[in-house]
């Protein structure tokens, strides 16, 4: 009996999207409204004074409402987003926090990205005494991400 030779793999693709912005495969034919990250809106976050600073408190928000798009495929990327941070003289006041996380809902933006570019934006709009930032992905293809990022960074 003769035994049939196996086919060689395939090699892999690059990970890397392509830089002419197309996408492969009959991913192509299906258009999609993917937006630069240019257009999320930190301007739309708003603050409030502390009235008790120096004081422990930390405050957390959390929501499961997170989304943004994967600049590669073009699938949609959903989220809870975890924020905790120690007030310095401002409090991130949680409807303008809600409309700029909605901001994100049609950019191409890669997960770690999202979660540095969120971290800057907060940062800048409370100046807190510190803040972490949570971006805990919904498995997509068999894979759970979660990014973690901090300010200031523990290891500066």
């Amino acid at each position: 009996m003769a035994r049939m030779a196996r086919p060689r793999p395939k090699p892999a693709r690059p990970l890397a999207a392509p830089s002419d912005g197309h996408r492969p495969g009959p991913a192509k034919e299906v258009p999609l409204d993917i937006r630069d990250p240019s257009e999320v809106r930190p301007d739309v976050l708003e603050t409030f004074p502390y009235e008790y600073p120096g004081s422990p408190a930390t405050v957390e928000i959390s929501t499961d409402e997170f989304t943004a798009v994967c600049p590669w495929s073009g699938l949609p990327d959903f989220g809870t987003a975890t924020v905790r941070y120690l007030p310095r003289d401002r409090v991130l006041e949680l409807r303008s926090f809600k409309y700029y996380l909605l901001s994100y809902r049609h950019v191409g933006i890669y997960q770690e990205h999202a979660a540095n570019r969120i971290l800057s934006d907060l940062t800048r709009a409370c100046a807190p005494e510190w803040l972490e930032l949570e971006l805990d992905y919904r498995i997509r293809g068999g894979v759970h991400t979660v990014v973690r990022v901090r300010w200031p960074n523990p290891r500066s």
